[in-house]
């Protein structure tokens, strides 16, 4: 790591996908903005909070944009370049679109930071980029206050192929790909309280390309792809909910975590951003009465560069995920189910 006397995660007030506007926030900013009805080619815009934009071409091509950035999640800056881009480009792959090209968005205190500290964060990035198949080919930068990373990137798609987080439908099962618990670690972390092996876990579940997106959006039994970031299982589970008009049951048992996510949670170490999200979206989400703090915390904990949550046929779900697990998603677990409803999620 380039010398600094400071930590990246000191000149952030949050960092990681923590950083997000809560969603309570977010849906009062985004009340009475136009509508894209006059729009017949914009198949995908703010209608359903998705993950990206997709515009229509013609019968084979849809271009697809989207654009993340946040303050730094840890003080390696070729590690928080590698998780900035890696959650970017998990839009793409989450309409069930494959990346094209990325253009870099950089805010830096360049009074406070060493150049060379600054460009392992974009080398990072670059990194990422390359894995994916994608240049950075271009992107903007000014000098600011807290240090801001991330891209804006494009990616092509087939319209047969968006997966919308609208899609759910009645009778499916979920499908979570990553494991939970990057917000408690990341919290942990700037307490300077996490081990170097949870560390090494967090870096490679954050950096881990949810690429397999991608190829689930070609089966016509996956009918629905959403990614879980800054609002939480609970939150991304809600969104589903919401714009498929179906209820959500998930399975406490058989959500998948990461290795001490549980204890640093119970120990306290808990975001703020997750109690933003639970007093967000709380009242329209059943918990066990008798559920613990710690693990509501968990619930709403959330994710930087989180996995993928995949409603499909329930009768394909198994297959499904023996197939996620062995394109290198371990922790890949079958998490809930999908009933007829009107927009609710309840924990069982």
């Amino acid at each position: 790591m380039p010398a600094s006397a400071v930590r990246l995660t000191d000149l952030a007030h949050g960092g990681g996908c923590g950083c997000k506007l809560a969603p309570s926030v977010l849906q009062k900013l985004l009340a009475g903005q136009p509508g894209s009805a006059p729009f017949a080619q914009l198949l995908v815009g703010t209608e359903t909070g998705d993950d990206a934009a997709v515009w229509q071409i013609d019968n084979e091509t849809c271009v697809i944009a989207t654009t993340d950035f946040f303050m730094p999640v840890v003080d390696d800056p070729r590690d928080f370049g590698r998780i900035a881009a890696t959650n970017a480009i998990s839009d793409i792959y989450a309409m069930g679109g494959k990346p094209i090209m990325a253009l870099a968005l950089l805010g830096m205190p360049i009074g406070k930071l060493p150049i060379e500290t600054v460009r392992a964060i974009m080398e990072g990035g670059a990194s990422i980029c390359s894995e994916a198949g994608i240049p950075v080919a271009g992107g903007h930068s000014i000098d600011s206050i807290e240090p801001i990373y991330g891209l804006a990137v494009i990616g092509l798609g087939s319209p047969r192929a968006i997966r919308r987080n609208s899609g759910a439908r009645p009778g499916d099962a979920l499908i979570l790909t990553k494991g939970i618990g990057v917000g408690v670690y990341s919290a942990a972390f700037k307490k300077m309280q996490l081990t170097e092996a949870a560390y090494a876990e967090m870096i490679a579940s954050t950096t881990l390309l949810n690429r397999i997106g991608s190829d689930l959006a070609q089966d016509d039994d996956v009918h629905g792809i959403t990614d879980v970031t800054g609002f939480g299982l609970l939150g991304h589970a809600l969104e589903l909910a919401r714009g498929s008009n179906v209820r959500v049951t998930i399975e406490s048992a058989h959500i998948p975590y990461l290795a001490e996510a549980e204890a640093l949670a119970k120990a306290g170490f808990i975001t703020g951003a997750s109690s933003r999200n639970w007093a967000s979206y709380g009242n329209e989400v059943a918990l066990p009465p008798d559920t613990p703090q710690w693990l509501r915390a968990l619930f709403t904990d959330p994710q930087t560069s989180g996995g993928l949550l995949v409603a499909c046929a329930a009768e394909r779900a198994q297959v499904l995920r023996a197939k996620i697990m062995a394109a290198g998603y371990p922790r890949a677990s079958i998490i809930g189910t999908v009933s007829a409803g009107e927009g609710t999620v309840v924990v069982i």
